[in-house]
């Protein structure tokens, strides 16, 4: 979906528009879930908070005044629903995630499950970085936004994005050789 047509969609939505709901659902469910199982740590919290966060999707649609795309503006709602239910759950400290939490990759070959450990460990050191480093982390590498997007999505001035930034890959390159990767492995 464009820009042009989450906007498009979204003022749909804030006409009370049913179906556009639930197209712009569909649409930002799966990134949204992958974003906030990242930063929250907490598989049994996602569900809620995203279902939330695009519960206040509808009730405010008619807020959004377009200085943001759209799925900043949505990432943004998400971002600030994940910390405060952090918060409520006094998850101060990261939870790592639960045995079995992911299916099991069968060894297809050297090289698959050389990258599936290095994810495996990469997610293990990820866990240990506050939720504002993960987010940025997150919203970098994965979802690959420029950091003055990540900015207006997790509400504070870039260089303060850049400066949690620096401190997380301080912490991962820090974390990484414990947990048996090595520099040439990271990059």
């Amino acid at each position: 979906m464009t820009d042009h047509e989450e906007g498009a969609w979204l003022e749909r939505v804030a006409e009370g528009d049913r179906a556009a709901f639930e197209r712009l659902y569909r649409a930002f469910y799966p990134r949204l879930f992958g974003y906030v199982l990242k930063v929250c740590r907490r598989p049994d919290l996602v569900e809620e908070i995203v279902n939330d966060t695009l519960l206040a999707v509808w009730r405010s649609a008619g807020r959004f005044d377009g200085r943001s795309r759209v799925s900043t503006w949505i990432f943004g709602i998400a971002y600030r629903k994940t910390l405060k239910r952090l918060a409520r759950r006094d998850a101060a400290a990261p939870a790592e995630p639960p045995a079995g939490a992911e299916p099991a990759v069968a060894a297809v070959g050297a090289l698959r499950l050389e990258r599936r450990e290095l994810r495996d460990a990469l997610d293990r050191a990820l866990a240990g970085l506050p939720p504002e480093q993960r987010a940025v982390v997150e919203l970098a590498y994965f979802h690959e936004l420029p950091y003055a997007e990540i900015a207006e999505i997790v509400g504070c001035p870039v260089n303060t994005v850049k400066t949690r930034m620096f401190h997380a890959r301080r912490r991962l390159r820090e974390r990484l050789p414990a947990l048996g990767v090595t520099a040439a492995e990271g990059r």
